[in-house]
């Protein structure tokens, strides 16, 4: 296994990639190669002072250039080939390294992936997966914000590569699969969406899918049902996940300022404090560590721009999850089964 790192993609670059390849090769034994990408003197001093630097696994690669994260994305992929993130993604298209991690620029990670890595045979649109916490585990919603303007069958793909991603990396082994909608009943929803509801169901009837096809389900479903994949367009996905990440920010936010309210409150809390505790570690982005851009040609895992070395560090474990389950392989043969007839369809 070799895996490639933008180390200097993130709100704290490079430190916490430094640190989080530090996790890696201790926790990631398996490991046979990590690329650490960015400006090679300061990734030098950081590496030797991390106690890394003599690891002959691990091997910095110089990029003098760094994609901000206000940048566009496309211009910054277009103008700064020497860039960290693009050069990462480089070492991935020439087999060098199995996946990329990188922490920056989301729609520069997106760019770079699918322009240099090109889309899957058989896969139409690259979607962005964001596995959120859920009443067993986790729910993965997929287009998050990679293709805003979708088509039903694009949609159709994400609820395969979603599924076959539950699967083989969460080891759901009969994932529940459904649209996101404003109701749960086969009538309801926008034009778009019962389009996608009446392709899935018809290929769900012909036996041509790997997951068991569930129908409609609304937000709430996320997190209450034993519901795996849910899926809909990059639009609605990428308002749906800020919403529920800022709604969680603002219940800890309410909750601390209630607990410091009074001493009573305080003395509550301390009670209660393995339940935070749990609850904290269960909510945070970083347990989940990134989210994959599913449908290219390679493996590459967006994390959040704030990642912590434990983010890194399991954002390199769900790429290497994909990569020892050949989860792209998968994903060409099933499509390989439902394009020709999913096409029929749509003539």
């Amino acid at each position: 296994m070799k895996l490639a790192i933008d180390a200097m993609g993130g709100d704290n670059a490079p430190d916490v990639n430094v640190e989080g390849a530090v996790q890696v090769l201790s926790k990631m034994n398996f490991l046979k190669k990590l690329f650490l990408v960015g400006d090679e003197s300061t990734l030098k001093k950081q590496c030797d002072a991390a106690g890394i630097g003599s690891d002959s696994r691990v091997e910095i690669v110089h990029a003098p250039e760094v994609v901000g994260m206000d940048e566009s994305g496309l211009a910054a992929v277009r103008q700064k080939k020497n860039s960290s993130m693009s050069i990462s993604v480089d070492i991935v298209k020439k087999g060098e390294a199995d996946a990329v991690v990188s922490a920056g620029n989301t729609g520069a990670a997106v760019a770079a992936s699918t322009i240099k890595l090109r889309l899957l045979e058989g896969v139409e649109r690259a979607g962005i997966i964001s596995p959120l916490p859920s009443v067993h585990g986790y729910v993965l919603v997929s287009d998050t914000g990679a293709n805003p303007d979708a088509k039903p069958s694009h949609l159709v793909g994400y609820a395969v590569m979603s599924a076959l991603m539950a699967r083989y990396v969460y080891n759901r082994q009969q994932p529940n699969v459904a649209v996101m909608s404003n109701g749960t009943e086969d009538c309801k929803g926008s034009e778009f969406s019962l389009k996608t509801y009446a392709l899935l169901r018809a290929l769900a009837d012909k036996g041509l899918l790997p997951f068991n096809f569930t129908g409609n389900c609304e937000g709430h479903d996320l997190f209450e049902t034993e519901l795996d994949v849910a899926v809909t367009d990059g639009f609605t996905g990428n308002i749906l996940l800020k919403s529920v990440e800022a709604t969680a920010h603002a219940y800890t936010n309410w909750i601390k300022s209630g607990i410091m309210s009074s001493t009573l409150a305080k003395m509550g809390a301390l009670c209660m404090r393995s339940v935070f505790r749990s609850l904290k570690a269960r909510m945070s982005a970083d347990a989940i560590g990134g989210c994959p851009l599913m449908g290219v040609n390679g493996v590459s895992i967006i994390a959040h721009g704030s990642a912590n070395a434990t983010a890194i560090l399991n954002a390199c474990r769900m790429a290497a999850g994909m990569v020892q389950n050949n989860v792209n392989d998968r994903i060409i043969e099933t499509m390989s089964a439902i394009n020709p007839v999913l096409r029929e369809m749509e003539a």
